[in-house]
């Protein structure tokens, strides 16, 4: 149903904006009104900020995707924070991978690269498409790369946001 998804998607939001609160820095949800960026954080100065970009899957799905963006260079002060938010009904927990953007431009570029150069099925070319997708931990393909080391990486935006 699209209404789960977009209340997903909207929670996921709040759920890394209450992280990055609970640890110290303030952190706004932008509601759609920034553009590549769901969350402003800073820290309590004022002086430091990172941009954040939220990508909402179910714990136990293989995938997030991530779309054509993830490929886009952002500076360094930008991050995706991919959100396992389990369902109500789900019994699952919790699941964030903090992933600096230059790490994640690299990693879809080479991985759907990839994947548009090995045949398909009957050994057709892949047709090239705005999709992409991170495979969550410990799911793996031939094209995948291995997001482990990011599982709960805050530190990686802490350290951006040092004084």
């Amino acid at each position: 149903m699209a209404t789960d998804k977009t209340f997903r998607g909207n929670a996921s939001q709040f759920f890394v904006a209450g992280e990055l609160c609970r640890r110290g820095y303030y952190a706004v949800v932008t509601l759609g009104n920034a553009a590549n960026t769901d969350i402003l954080c800073s820290n309590v100065a004022g002086t430091k900020f990172v941009h954040i970009q939220v990508k909402t899957y179910l714990p136990g799905n293989k995938t997030c995707s991530v779309g054509v963006k993830a490929e886009k260079e952002y500076q360094d002060n930008f991050f995706w924070v991919l959100s396992g938010i389990p369902d109500p009904t789900q019994d699952a927990e919790f699941e964030f991978y903090v992933i600096p953007a230059a790490v994640m431009s690299r990693e879809t570029r080479v991985m759907h690269k990839k994947w548009l150069e090995t045949p398909g099925k009957d050994g057709q070319p892949h047709k090239d498409t705005t999709v992409r997708v991170t495979f969550i931990p410990p799911a793996t393909n031939q094209y995948s790369w291995d997001a482990s080391p990011y599982k709960n990486a805050w530190h990686l935006i802490e350290e951006r946001l040092a004084n």
